[in-house]
């Protein structure tokens, strides 16, 4: 209870359209078809803009499944009446190198000092884990530049909190910090999905922000 009123006794950090976004991380990643409708037509109006919307949508399948992924973008696409582009970067065939560069970039700026340790940890489950999670999720998806890290690594907060998958949430916590999030961003964003958690969640993952909080 003292953290919840801590989170909730702030003014917000975070500005109106990001913390739309980020709740809309957590229902896209935990909520069920109703609430993602939902959820989709209450930022439909223009106050986030769609470039961000897209850009989540799109890493939603990192960490939500492509499942999740592609229903949320068939409903945005619903709602938003926008079409999809005609082409774009993520099509292109000849860009493993360069997203391997970015990915590493990317990876580095959100691990910090713990990049390399993380390097070696993924590769001793699997060669192939280490690659795809460079190339695929931090190259080709997390540095693409339609949205920033810093409110993607707050969505992926977000995700990884209401999915309760907690060693993640607890890596993406400190890579929030260090793609540029303020605490009080960060307490934010948890404020914002916390009455999606089940009551032990919540308590794991305010344990977590709070070990983060004292690095």
């Amino acid at each position: 209870m003292a953290e919840r009123a801590r989170l909730t006794s702030t003014v917000p950090a975070l500005d109106e359209a990001t913390r739309a976004l980020v709740r809309l991380a957590a229902v896209i990643s935990s909520g069920t078809e109703s609430e993602i409708r939902a959820a989709m037509a209450q930022v439909a109006d223009g106050s986030v803009p769609a470039i961000w919307i897209e850009e989540l949508i799109l890493q939603t399948y990192l960490f939500a499944g492509f499942p999740r992924g592609l229903n949320a973008m068939r409903e945005w696409r619903r709602v938003s009446g926008q079409p999809a582009p005609a082409s774009d970067d993520g099509e292109r065939l000849d860009a493993t190198a360069e997203w391997m560069q970015q990915g590493e970039r990317t990876c580095r700026t959100v691990y910090g000092a713990m990049y390399d340790r993380l390097r070696l940890n993924i590769r001793a489950l699997h060669p192939a884990l280490d690659t795809w999670m460079i190339v695929e999720g931090y190259g080709k998806v997390l540095s693409r530049s339609g949205l920033d890290l810093k409110r993607r690594e707050l969505c992926v907060v977000a995700a990884c909190a209401v999915l309760e998958q907690e060693r993640q949430l607890h890596s993406h916590l400190h890579g929030a910090l260090n793609a540029g999030a303020t605490q009080g961003e960060v307490d934010d964003t948890l404020a914002v999905v916390h009455e999606m958690l089940a009551d032990g969640a919540r308590e794991r993952v305010m344990h977590l922000w709070s070990r983060v909080r004292q690095r």
